[in-house]
């Protein structure tokens, strides 16, 4: 085995973020594309250091006249390198990026489940997390959504999503593939500029690099990488200020008067249910496709963001592994499911004491349990101004009819 810079680069970031446990399997998502294709062998040549045991897995959304001829390329490399092989082919194509980003990560789910993997691992580069963070930012969104892609988080229960590469660019994956040879699929949906993605790739990431920091891809992805840390800071604070704010809520629904600083919060927080890479309602469901390693066969230019994952879609997928896979409805991350009882109380003098920062991210926290889809920016705004507005003030009706009320010093959601 050839041992380049990029070996001991990876070696290196696995071991001291602590991305895998040695002796797992490792489902490997891969496209054809030069991320995957990098990834892929990066992880058969460390295979022996860490005692893997690796698969590979495809996903065909049916975009492209040749997605069934990438497909039957991508089997043949596994064949060549003697690894399993799963194919997930959708009944019909999908009609948008966020729902083929869905129903893909819950065909590799039900693959790793079915299969016994442990991790799914998939190609996203600093060049994905770098777009990633322009894509969001344009659209309009908080640190969450410019936190971009993240090296790990739970995807379903007993499988984790990791990514190894988020500090290679795709100018260093595309120099690796040629110097192994590696018989890359060229994906021409990459080349389409109807998709923002896309545009983001081929003219403005070119732009900014000509025109303002030729290392620009890198610099936005250690933004995103510092970004990443200070919003898992920030949404552990944010569970324990709820934490305290709810706390005082026991008794008799009086003005709470005497319970005014409602305990100091945190003692029993539970570290936050953040860090899934900008899922919060502030814009962030990040762009789709591409050729990075997700195991799709492209149709949008470019790896999505994490920031959507929201809301199961029914999977309408037809399985044809060459070891089989059966997907059933698996589990993606939702932050949409209540787990409070209405009427669901909130003490003001609590939250008054807070930074506003925090303020808004525990009302964020709020919404995410009792509103269908991700709260918007508005949806925040709202519910915070009750923090210091007068008696009986109220928000109009949410998504799904809920209301915010104030009541002494006691925020109702009803």
């Amino acid at each position: 085995m050839v041992w380049t810079p990029l070996h001991a680069k990876i070696h290196r970031t696995m071991r001291s973020r602590h991305l895998f446990e040695r002796n797992r399997r490792l489902l490997v998502a891969v496209s054809g594309g030069q991320d995957s294709l990098c990834l892929i062998k990066l992880l058969l040549d460390l295979q022996s250091k860490w005692g893997w045991d690796l698969g590979i897995a495809h996903c065909d959304h049916r975009w492209r006249y040749d997605s069934e001829a990438n497909a039957h390329h991508v089997e043949n490399l596994a064949k060549t390198w003697g690894i399993s092989f799963y194919l997930e082919t959708a009944n019909k194509p999908i009609n948008s990026e966020a729902a083929a980003r869905d129903w893909r990560y819950q065909a590799l789910s039900a693959i790793a489940q079915a299969n016994n993997y442990q991790y799914i691992v998939t190609g996203h580069t600093a060049s994905d997390r770098a777009e990633t963070l322009l894509y969001n930012l344009i659209r309009g969104t908080g640190a969450d959504g410019l936190q971009a892609l993240t090296w790990q988080r739970l995807l379903t229960t007993g499988i984790m999503l990791v990514r190894p590469l988020l500090e290679v660019t795709r100018t260093q994956t595309e120099q690796f593939c040629q110097e192994f040879k590696l018989p890359i699929w060229e994906d021409s949906t990459n080349q389409d500029l109807q998709y923002a993605r896309n545009r983001i790739r081929q003219e403005l990431i070119p732009y900014l690099r000509d025109n303002f920091n030729p290392q620009v891809e890198s610099a936005l992805a250690q933004t995103a990488e510092l970004l990443q840390a200070e919003v898992e800071y920030l949404e552990t604070a944010a569970q324990e200020l709820r934490d305290g704010a709810m706390r005082v809520s026991g008794g008799d629904g009086g003005d709470a008067g005497d319970e005014g600083d409602g305990g100091d919060g945190g003692d029993e927080g539970d570290g936050g249910d953040g860090g899934d890479g900008g899922d919060g309602g502030d814009g962030g469901d990040g762009g789709d496709g591409g050729d990075g390693g997700e195991g799709g066969d492209g149709g949008g230019g470019g790896d999505e963001g994490d920031g959507g994952d929201k809301g199961e879609i029914s999977s309408s997928s037809s399985s044809s592994p060459s070891s089989s896979s059966s997907p059933s409805s698996s589990s993606s991350p939702s932050s949409s499911s209540s787990s409070f009882d209405f009427p669901l109380r909130l003490n003001r003098r609590v939250l008054q004491k807070a930074p506003l920062a925090l303020q808004r991210r525990v009302m964020r926290q709020v919404l995410q349990q009792i509103l269908t889809d991700a709260p918007s920016f508005e949806h925040i705004e709202k519910l915070t101004a009750l923090i210091i507005a007068p008696n009986r003030s109220q928000t109009d009706p949410f998504p799904g009819g809920a209301i915010a009320q104030v009541e002494g010093d006691w925020i109702c959601l009803k």
